[in-house]
């Protein structure tokens, strides 16, 4: 599992596999847009991202806020966390460390905690993310499908990384938070992911970008070579890019 969190520990090629997916979805939309269209701001004053890397989510927000806090295990990312925080916010915090942990911080303190694409990492953090969420907050999670290995499982067997995204996925989520979060919707976002015989490059680089993901069930060159040659063959490729967004509250 740290091998797997290990992968996002260089933010430039996390911000360009981020931009990446953007060029290669079929969907539009800004899967943060749709998220931030839900939330009402007028309301969140204190936010906390939970796993929040370079600072992927808060990239998309206009502040002003009173105050943000980002918690990560990869300490490479606080630079640019808050440099994008320090715009948006009056105090910015960057913590690094494993999750899940207690948050030094009063009962009902956060409005908005956020957990974009990282819950499946740290599902047993959903008793402290209830206690620091303000009454009136909104716990949103954003996850992925577990069909997003669809594709793949037509030539190998996932069953390591089924696991992971299974610790928390769209099919599961709201099971999981219904006990803490009676109050819990879901918005689909359904996207593809598509790759045509011009976009090898950009195909490569998605994958390595998954090399710790892949590495436990099979070899991530093979995976790449075995794309590589499906891509030429076919002329284009597509993956299931289908998330689920989550908004829950008390």
């Amino acid at each position: 599992m740290k091998n797997i969190i290990r992968s996002y520990a260089d933010f430039d090629f996390h911000r360009t596999i981020g931009a990446l997916i953007q060029k290669h979805s079929e969907n539009n939309q800004d899967i943060r847009d749709v998220t931030n269209n839900a939330i009402e701001w007028s309301r969140v004053h204190t936010i906390l991202d939970l796993g929040c890397g370079y600072g992927w989510y808060e990239e998309r927000l206009q502040g002003p806020f009173d105050y943000i806090m980002g918690i990560d295990c990869h300490p490479a990312n606080e630079e640019a966390f808050l440099s994008i925080t320090r715009t948006l916010a009056k105090k910015t915090d960057f913590i690094s460390t494993y999750l899940p942990c207690p948050i030094n911080v009063p009962e009902g303190y956060f409005d908005l905690v956020v957990s974009a694409y990282s819950l499946y990492f740290f599902p047993d953090m959903l008793p402290e993310v209830k206690r620091i969420l303000n009454p009136q907050g909104v716990f949103l999670v954003i996850t992925h499908s577990e069909a997003m290995l669809e594709e793949g499982e037509m030539f190998f067997q996932f069953k390591n990384l089924k696991k992971v995204i299974q610790n928390f996925s769209a099919e599961n989520g709201m099971a999981l938070l219904q006990p803490w979060f009676p109050n819990t919707r879901a918005i689909d976002y359904y996207n593809s992911l598509v790759f045509r015989k011009d976009d090898k490059e950009d195909l490569e680089r998605y994958i390595d970008f998954k090399r710790e993901f892949i590495a436990k069930d099979a070899d991530p060159e093979t995976v790449k070579n075995t794309m590589m040659r499906e891509l030429e063959q076919r002329g284009f490729l597509r993956f299931n890019k289908n998330d689920r967004i989550f908004l829950a509250g008390p």
